[in-house]
């Protein structure tokens, strides 16, 4: 009964087309809102801060540029670490060669630098498709390694293609504490989330689901597959490689190509998979397992090596984290193939029945 919606009359279409339309959801993304932003800061501590919230806000960035492209336009991907590395050495040498740069700024253009580079990897999507298309992103990831290590004007005529940043700051306010980092974060992923959620309510994010469902059916009533595909390269690249300028500006400090690795876009797929593709929502709730679920293992692991009376060494805790990560990935995705997102779902629709049968 908490969660009816027994007389919430729309009276205008601008009401009839929020964001969030039922009360209670806006009561509850208020109230989260409101932790995030005043409770969590006196609660937190730093190593809370650096090991969960902080990647976990930026992952949750990622995963929402992904899964525009993956899970509303339905072109799988396979090269996001290379546009994360495209934003993040696209912001540094912005910061670097041009005086008094601000930081939003070249985030901002960091991620136009991602978006040129997904665009011209997204063009071979208007002709192939499914492992293929994966094929050719995979491409972007080798070309983004290749590029960042031989081209050394890049990096700085850096020899190892390591670089690093330092005295950041934003509207004039440092940005060197565990707190103030979090707060930057947080406050572009609400921006950006919003106005994600925003596009794919619209004409263009239709546009994407009738290309993902049946681009033949949707190129006969009129979209043009080139555009639709495109500017869901573009979108998503951009907002990828602002998560890729954050995490190598605010969690890491310096970073070279590896940090952005093959692993890397594979941890993004996984997140849009577990969370839920085709959903905004199912982003955060990918990037909470990923992010959550190894540092849960790595505290639990050796707790129950004890009680069991087994000896284990660091290197074998390691990798009995990587067998139960990923055979708790594979069992999840048998359970509930269509990720948390339908999870929360379906709890929702319980909710509105409760506690008639059902």
């Amino acid at each position: 009964m908490l969660y009816r919606e027994n007389g919430q009359f729309k009276t205008t279409y601008r009401a009839d087309q929020q964001i969030f339309p039922i009360t209670q959801d806006r009561l509850f993304i208020g109230a989260l809102l409101l932790v995030a932003f005043a409770a969590v800061p006196w609660l937190a501590t730093d190593y809370f801060f650096n090991a969960i919230l902080i990647p976990f806000l930026i992952f949750s960035l990622a995963a929402v540029g992904v899964n525009i492209l993956v899970g509303y336009c339905g072109q799988i991907s396979l090269g996001s670490g290379a546009f994360m590395a495209v934003g993040a050495y696209g912001a540094y040498n912005f910061m670097v060669r041009v005086p008094g740069m601000p930081l939003l700024v070249a985030l901002i253009l960091g991620g136009l630098c991602a978006t040129l580079f997904g665009i011209l990897f997204g063009l071979p999507s208007l002709r192939v498709k499914g492992l293929y298309l994966a094929v050719t992103t995979l491409a972007a990831q080798f070309f983004s390694d290749w590029m960042f290590l031989r081209i050394s004007w890049l990096t700085n005529d850096s020899a190892s293609g390591s670089v690093s940043v330092s005295n950041l700051q934003v509207f004039g306010l440092p940005l060197d504490s565990s707190l103030g980092k979090y707060f930057f974060c947080l406050s572009l992923l609400v921006v950006i989330a919003l106005l994600a959620k925003n596009l794919v309510r619209g004409a263009i994010g239709r546009e994407w689901m009738a290309i993902r469902d049946m681009d033949v059916a949707a190129a006969v009533i009129g979209i043009r597959p080139v555009y639709a595909k495109l500017s869901a390269f573009a979108v998503s690249s951009f907002i990828i490689g602002v998560a890729g300028a954050l995490w190598a500006f605010v969690y890491l400090g310096t970073w070279e190509p590896a940090a952005f690795s093959v692993d890397q876009s594979f941890r993004l797929l996984f997140m849009v998979i577990i969370g839920g593709m085709g959903s905004i929502m199912g982003s955060f709730f990918g990037a909470g397992f990923i992010v959550i679920l190894p540092i849960a293992l790595s505290l639990s692991l050796p707790v129950l090596a004890r009680l069991l009376g087994v000896s284990i060494s660091t290197a074998g805790i390691s990798h009995a984290e990587l067998m139960v990560f990923g055979g708790l990935i594979v069992w999840f995705l048998i359970v509930e193939p269509h990720g948390l997102a339908r999870l929360w779902s379906i709890g929702k629709q319980k909710l509105r029945l409760w506690p008639f049968p059902h």
